[in-house]
């Protein structure tokens, strides 16, 4: 096989001072993620509504428990995707498989049968095992010695194409599957899945051989030009062990998102506007959807003028989406204007997840640039405990819960603030975490590296369905509050206990910073 030498990733053309490529990933990440949230919003809720109004009728903790294996294995394939993309396929193909694969697996979830079901949720799971930690990959292998300072600013930028996804993925297929028909809700996140990977696969052309299989020839080369030392790559490889495992205290907490925070704010916060509030609130609502999506279509026409037409079809799989994107979000907010009285959704408070991160993630950025740049151990650190914050205030919201309550009105102030909180914890670990791994990891073992740091993931989101399903347990037996301060104490701890071994992490890292 003879391999070429990928393009010198500094001389590419740019768009905000970023390699082109970029956003090819970042549009494809977010109609995975778009797919993914999309989905994840709905599970629970499809699972535990009755059979009169379309859903399987399972009690709260079958639910939670099919959500933490679910999420467990979504988590745990990454780690064999990045094995098979460091030796066979390379990290683009695996991630254009990846996203046909879990492209098929929406279409098996709309078919509505029990079968086609379990397959769509088995097929989500292989192809995000291909899909997600290669992408992730490739954005590291766009920048090299001439380019090296964009890296962290090129992975914040990317962690907003994610959340851009799972903000209209939450906001679109939860409105549309608990408002209309849940299969039309999963069938949404499947159209937007095949568009994402048909503009990646007609986009190949621009990224020359990044991505590419290497192969073992090419490889003994780029490793005898690697002259790192082995005692340091040892180590590094420890410190990346470390953040990933410290992810499992962030993720297991983080998660309870798309269950226990699911159930808490359908059935326990007090979510009928009327009045003023209610048009207040479809007045922020419309902003908060309108302004992202012209965001968005505005760094897609950037995308278009910088690859000219040599990519037609490409972007106008893009422009295709973002139509639909556009005239689904005018119908959704034009029959929320023709009510009288507003319900929110209860999927309607994931949403401000990734929003709050679309804001916040240029003032994070700058923050690190130019006013507070602490080491990875204390960013991690300062994210779980921020996370922790966010459970403290549920847990204060919830204390006039009557013991074994199935209802309650609870302010919808509370949720708002807890996301708040978490998504300034998550700022603080998930993009600096993968930033970290494309800088620790020598790059034989890149693929294979992101497959661990979603390894801990995986393990995370099993012991958050697990610990989320004894939530009507420990609320009937204890109450709703102390269920909410089990996650507030544990982060907190692990984030203290991280700060602390900040001098051994600094060792390890042999100045990566």
């Amino acid at each position: 096989m003879t391999t070429t030498t990928p393009s010198a990733p500094g001389r590419a053309a740019t768009i905000l001072g970023q390699p082109n490529q970029l956003f090819v990933l970042f549009f494809t990440e977010m109609w995975e993620r778009f797919s993914y949230y999309g989905m994840r919003a709905l599970l629970v809720l499809f699972l535990i509504a009755e059979a009169s109004k379309g859903g399987w009728g399972w009690s709260r903790e079958q639910a939670l428990e099919l959500y933490g294996w679910y999420t467990l294995f979504v988590y745990l394939t990454p780690i064999l995707g990045g094995y098979i993309a460091d030796r066979l396929l390379g990290t683009r193909r695996s991630v254009l498989l990846g996203g046909f694969v879990i492209a098929a697996g929406h279409i098996a979830l709309f078919m509505e049968t029990t079968t086609s079901f379990y397959i769509g949720l088995g097929l989500i799971v292989l192809g995000t095992g291909l899909f997600k930690p290669n992408i992730s990959a490739i954005v590291g292998q766009l920048y090299g010695k001439d380019n090296e300072g964009a890296r962290d600013g090129g992975y914040t930028l990317f962690y907003m194409g994610v959340n851009a996804g799972a903000f209209f993925g939450i906001s679109l297929c939860g409105y549309i599957g608990e408002k209309i028909s849940w299969n039309l809700g999963f069938g949404l996140a499947g159209i937007f899945m095949i568009l994402g990977a048909l503009q990646f696969w007609l986009s190949q052309g621009l990224f020359g051989s990044i991505g590419d299989k290497v192969d073992a020839a090419a490889k003994s080369a780029r490793e005898a030009l690697d002259n790192t030392p082995k005692h340091v790559v040892a180590d590094r490889l420890k410190a990346i062990f470390v953040f990933s495992f410290f992810t499992i205290f962030f993720w297991f907490a983080f998660e309870q998102a798309g269950g226990s925070m699911t159930i808490f704010a359908a059935d326990y916060t007090d979510r009928t506007l009327t009045g003023t509030s209610g048009l207040i609130f479809k007045i922020i609502n419309t902003a908060m959807t309108l302004v992202p999506a012209a965001i968005l279509s505005w760094l897609l026409f950037k995308l278009y003028r910088s690859t000219g037409g040599n990519y037609l079809m490409a972007n106008l799989s893009l422009a295709v989406a973002f139509a639909i994107i556009w005239g689904l979000c005018l119908w959704m907010l034009g029959r929320e204007f023709g009510m009288d009285q507003s319900e929110v959704p209860a999927t309607w408070f994931g949403v401000l997840n990734s929003f709050f991160i679309v804001v916040l993630a240029p003032m994070f950025s700058k923050m690190w640039e130019e006013k507070w740049n602490p080491s990875g151990p204390v960013k991690f650190g300062v994210g779980l405990v921020l996370l922790g914050l966010g459970f403290a205030v549920l847990s204060y919201g919830s204390a006039g819960i009557p013991q074994g309550a199935k209802t309650a009105q609870v302010s919808m102030m509370f949720l708002t603030l807890a996301y708040l909180l978490h998504t300034m914890g998550e700022l603080c670990l998930s993009p600096v975490g993968l930033s970290y791994i494309s800088k620790l990891a020598p790059a034989r073992l890149l693929g294979l590296m992101f497959g661990v740091w979603f390894l801990n993931s995986a393990i995370a989101n099993k012991i958050a369905g697990s610990t989320g399903s004894y939530i009507d347990h420990i609320s009937s037996t204890y109450s709703m509050s102390v269920f909410f301060l089990i996650f507030t104490i544990i982060p907190i701890a692990a984030g203290l206990v991280l700060m602390a071994m900040t001098p051994l992490m600094k060792k390890w890292m042999h100045g990566v910073h």
